[in-house]
């Protein structure tokens, strides 16, 4: 069963039985994703690590350590 069709029979039942509708799929997908990113932040910072940069100092590091293509 898709996430449609799911959505679609969670609807028809609450419709039915005169609950409120269930959120359409994706409708708070940016919200949640922000959410995560902040609880990522939050445990580098427990954790005694940099809160923001750690993706392209990772990156940057890793390719210092690359030899360079000769062209």
């Amino acid at each position: 069963m898709s996430v449609t069709q799911q959505y679609l029979l969670d609807s028809y039942r609450a419709q039915r039985l005169g609950e409120p509708v269930p959120p359409a799929p994706g409708t708070h997908d940016r919200r949640t994703a922000g959410e995560l990113r902040e609880y990522r932040r939050f445990r580098a910072v427990l954790a005694g690590r940099p809160a923001h940069g750690r993706v392209r100092t990772a990156l940057a590091r890793w390719l210092r350590g690359r030899p360079r293509p000769v062209c």
